[in-house]
């Protein structure tokens, strides 16, 4: 199956129908053999696809493509479980704001991708299918929250998956199964984009294989709608015009320091130090001015931790029916954040805007800044919950992945993009993170980093 520009072309010349796409992306799926589907509308995709018709000379972007929605985003009369056993015969009347706008695009839904239990780890293993495994080893996980997703993506099931990411959760997988990762800034989007979030940490985005096709994809999405909310971040678009344009010298920092350092253990492993040392080795030589960056960001564990079980204490499922969900550690983080004080979680609140300001204010010389995506290579299925401890869980999370949920704190544009490129073996990515607004200068910069990488490869078929 072609990218996504690729298909959306082929689509408006009548070189190709929905109806053979997404019977393509069906045919593909096959048993889901790496589970990244969590459902599959075979027969409705199909009359959806049919009922578009020949593509009108205003077709929108993504007229004819098939998308798959994250299982956490609702969409009317499809099966939504939200990775939960709680919800699995949940089937919801109204559609999301991200699947409302997914429709005006035109795209052809024709499932939902597989997520943990409400979207809380960076792993996606839940009770209510089978988990998510890295196409590139199959014992391993695909990372999470989004895991379904970027699986889907790697494999060509997919040309593109919308995603939401409030702590990584686009970046994590996208880096696991070495395709492209994009989160935009707080704001950027007219819904779904951070400002109705506790804390403005969850956004929607994309996963896709090229740099162009992310571009293209979130032009889609700023498009697809009117703002609502009187703040968001400035327009600076179309960005697929800045993904081609060669970036004048840049200042870009690169830095391995983490907010959890200390309270983790983030130590890079050898294949995450090789990505981000030739990461930044490469764009010196590219003509940027590439210098270390040096922070000291303070108060991270406690002010996130707080704010990430508050969060998880909006979920509608009373105190006395915790046992309904999949996931000792959701429940854990249920109970925990049900028992926070309103003042230490307002004071959490403040801290994430002091955090926002004084990481901003760090970064503020350089143009974009490069850190590892991931600090360990994928782990094997059940690693994160082999201890039976929720806590050691969710340091493990931290330890996995410590450069990306401050991003989501500071409000950040960030991509993941791979940075190598071997027949055969997964390929090892970076994350590159912008300006308030700085989407353009981030694409710009991942682009010329995919032009030295070469072709991306496709993993084995399992």
């Amino acid at each position: 199956m072609g990218d996504l520009i690729d298909m959306a072309r082929r689509l408006r010349r009548g070189d190709v129908e929905p109806t053979q796409l997404v019977q393509q992306a069906i045919e593909r799926i096959g048993d889901d053999p790496c589970g990244a589907f969590a459902h599959v509308d075979r027969r409705g995709a199909l009359d959806r696809a049919s009922a578009l018709g020949t593509p009108p000379s205003d077709a929108p972007p993504l007229w004819g493509i098939p998308l798959a929605d994250k299982d956490l985003t609702a969409r009317a009369g499809m099966p939504t479980s939200y990775g939960s056993r709680a919800f699995v015969s949940f089937v919801p009347e109204h559609s999301d704001p991200f699947a409302l706008a997914l429709d005006r695009l035109g795209s052809v839904g024709i499932g939902k991708t597989s997520t943990p239990e409400f979207g809380l780890t960076g792993y996606t293993e839940n009770l209510v299918g089978p988990p998510a495994r890295n196409p590139w080893q199959l014992a391993t996980g695909a990372g999470g929250s989004s895991g379904g997703a970027a699986v889907a993506v790697s494999t060509g099931v997919l040309a593109a998956a919308p995603a939401s990411d409030g702590g990584g959760s686009i970046r994590i997988p996208a880096a696991t199964v070495g395709v492209v990762g994009l989160k935009p800034s707080r704001g950027r989007l007219p819904f779904s984009n951070g400002l109705d979030s506790p804390g403005g940490l969850s956004v929607a985005g994309a996963i896709t294989r090229s740099i162009d096709d992310a571009a293209y994809f979130l032009d889609a999405l700023v498009g697809s709608a009117q703002h609502v909310h009187a703040t968001r971040a400035p327009r600076h678009g179309p960005f697929l015009d800045a993904v081609r344009r060669e970036p004048a010298s840049l200042r870009i920092g690169v830095t391995t320091t983490s907010p959890w350092d200390g309270w983790t253990d983030t130590t890079l492993d050898p294949s995450a130090r090789r990505a981000y040392e030739s990461a930044g080795a490469f764009l010196s030589v590219a003509g940027h001015e590439v210098e270390e960056l040096v922070w000291d960001p303070r108060g991270y564990p406690d002010m996130f931790t707080t704010i990430w079980r508050a969060s998880a204490a909006r979920i509608p499922i009373p105190t006395e029916d915790l046992d309904r969900l999949a996931e000792p550690l959701t429940a854990w983080l249920v109970r925990e954040g049900r028992a926070l004080s309103a003042e230490r979680v307002l004071a959490a609140l403040q801290a994430a805007v002091t955090f926002e300001r004084e990481t901003i204010a760090a970064f503020a010389s350089y143009d974009a800044v490069v850190t590892p995506a991931l600090a360990m290579a994928p782990q094997p299925l059940g690693w994160f919950t082999e201890t039976g401890d929720p806590e050691e869980n969710f340091a493990r999370q931290c330890r996995y992945a410590p450069h990306t949920s401050f991003v989501n704190v500071a409000g950040l544009p960030a991509i993941t993009v791979p940075v190598t490129s071997v027949s055969g073996e997964r390929p090892l990515s970076v994350q590159v993170i912008g300006r308030p607004g700085g989407e353009s200068t981030i694409l710009a910069v991942a682009a010329q980093l995919e032009a030295e990488r070469g072709a991306l490869p496709f993993p084995p078929a399992p």
